[in-house]
């Protein structure tokens, strides 16, 4: 089984992803750290990546290809990816969402933590990074409709959706892991 993960930025993805791989014994894989790789590596922040591939599609093709080939080639992986859903469809699809203002205080008190995310520049106050997110999001909608005719934040894709919103990490876990383990038991 694969399972993938999607959802607004500061959802709690990435963490639940994690803690659900390790839960499981399975690989992690996490789309957001190639791009954002590929942005440093460029000297961009991920903004500036994502605002790039909105005319150049090569920041997007090269990840889809290789979540395509992942789901074609492995089993019992989690990956978390914008796309992973379409690229995978026949993993288990998992959307995790949350009220914007939440996942932007999430979001600013992990920076003021740790600020290895390469989110943006000038992310110092909530509502900066509530700002970058409605950018991110945008960016988002634009390139996926225009190379794939897709809106990833469409709930209509996924095969169970959680808001996040008033729930702590060891609640959100639970139900994510309830519901995975449920359908593993069924697979």
């Amino acid at each position: 089984m694969i399972i993938s993960i999607n959802g607004p930025a500061g959802s709690g993805k990435s963490t639940i992803a994690k803690k659900l791989a390790e839960k499981l014994g399975w690989e992690y894989f996490y789309i957001g750290g190639i791009r954002r790789g590929k942005a440093k590596e460029l000297g961009m922040t991920l903004a500036e990546y994502n605002k790039l591939g909105e005319t150049d599609p090569s920041t997007d093709i090269a990840v889809d290809q290789y979540q395509t080939e992942l789901g074609k080639t492995r089993d019992n992986f989690i990956i978390e990816g914008r796309t992973s859903w379409h690229f995978i469809p026949h993993s288990l699809k998992i959307y995790l969402d949350v009220d914007e203002n939440a996942g932007a205080e999430r979001i600013y008190r992990e920076l003021l933590e740790n600020n290895e995310r390469n989110e943006d520049i000038q992310l110092e106050s909530v509502e900066a990074v509530l700002a970058s997110n409605r950018r991110r999001k945008n960016s988002d909608i634009k390139r996926y409709r225009q190379y794939y005719n897709f809106d990833v934040y469409d709930t209509v894709h996924y095969d169970y959706r959680l808001d996040t919103t008033e729930l702590n990490q060891k609640q959100v876990f639970k139900k994510v892991y309830d519901y995975v383990k449920k359908k593993i038991e069924e697979h």
